[in-house]
């Protein structure tokens, strides 16, 4: 088991401690076809309320997205092109910015990210008081990106994320080894972009991209090796929860069949457990009430390890 990284990290009007605790980022879909609650919170009103209720249950951070990345999508498309996203930058900001400025009226004090790739849409999100820019595609998709996040200062997410998910399927399989080589290589390149572009080191966090182009046991691999990565220098974000690799390894458990409700959201608990050990700083989760619990008991056993690992 791996220290996570300690540090500060600078988002666009304040600053955030990392490392003491384990940071749970609450989601929020205002989507139509999320792979895991797509519709639920697409009406504004029904996704400020949720969003408000994950605050209240102990998130420190709120994601939200208003375009779907599932496997198969047409996400990360170039606008005007025959392989154009489905959702164009103004339907995002049509269903983004009425939630986002809606739990800001309610809690001026929240601290939101906006999960997209497109740069027009992170320019009004943040212009509307987002502190973060969570980009799946690490600045591969909009060229324009870079420039929007280090003009305003925000906090950036760096995902990593192998090809585009039309693709995903088609892919060829990586071994334990490469699996981890891609996402390193992938990482490493994305934060060489960031800083050519004048995007502060300290702005950035690393997220290994669970599920995102990698097959299921892929998955696996790359969470039993996660702490590598904090030899990039940043800190790390882990989204485990309700992934399709969680639900493929309960769904082979013949003698004992669960519910694939209850049981992906256990399976989700146990995978973040696994990323906080593994030197995550901050998880990004669906449920936050238990995921704030089983992040305290991960977290004592991290400082335990800390406080007892002779220096």
């Amino acid at each position: 088991m791996t220290s996570r990284v300690k540090t500060h990290w600078r988002l666009r009007s304040r600053t955030l401690e990392l490392g003491r605790r384990t940071l749970i980022m609450g989601v929020v879909n205002i989507t139509p076809d999320s792979f895991s609650d797509g519709g639920k919170f697409l009406d504004a009103d029904a996704a400020i309320a949720h969003g408000l209720q994950l605050l209240d249950e102990g998130a420190d951070i709120l994601d939200l997205g208003a375009e779907s990345t599932r496997p198969g999508s047409k996400a990360g498309g170039a606008a005007g092109t025959a392989n154009s996203p489905a959702v164009s930058a103004e339907e995002e900001q049509a269903r983004l910015l009425p939630v986002l400025s809606g739990i800001l009226a309610m809690r001026p004090k929240a601290i939101v990210s906006v999960d997209t790739y497109k740069a027009a849409t992170a320019r009004a999100a943040l212009a509307a008081g987002a502190e973060i820019i969570n980009d799946v595609s690490g600045f591969l998709w909009d060229a324009e990106m870079h420039a929007v996040c280090a003009e305003r200062k925000c906090g950036v997410i760096l995902m990593h994320t192998r090809g585009r998910p039309e693709e995903w399927r088609t892919l060829p399989a990586l071994s334990p080894d490469e699996v981890l080589k891609v996402v390193r290589s992938g990482l490493s390149a994305s934060l060489a972009s960031a800083a050519l572009a004048g995007v502060a080191s300290e702005s950035i966090v690393l997220d290994p991209g669970y599920g995102f182009g990698k097959r299921l046991n892929e998955n696996y691999a790359l969470l039993n090796r996660q702490a590598e990565l904090l030899r990039l220098g940043r800190p790390l974000l882990a989204g485990v929860s309700r992934k399709s690799f969680l639900g493929h390894t309960l769904a082979n458990l013949v003698r004992h069949p669960v519910d694939p409700g209850t049981g992906r959201e256990t399976a989700s608990l146990a995978a973040m457990v696994a990323a906080i050990l593994n030197g995550a700083s901050i998880v990004r989760v669906h449920v936050v009430q238990s995921a704030v619990n089983a992040a305290r008991v991960a977290d004592a056993v991290v400082f335990h390890q800390s406080a007892t690992t002779p220096s």
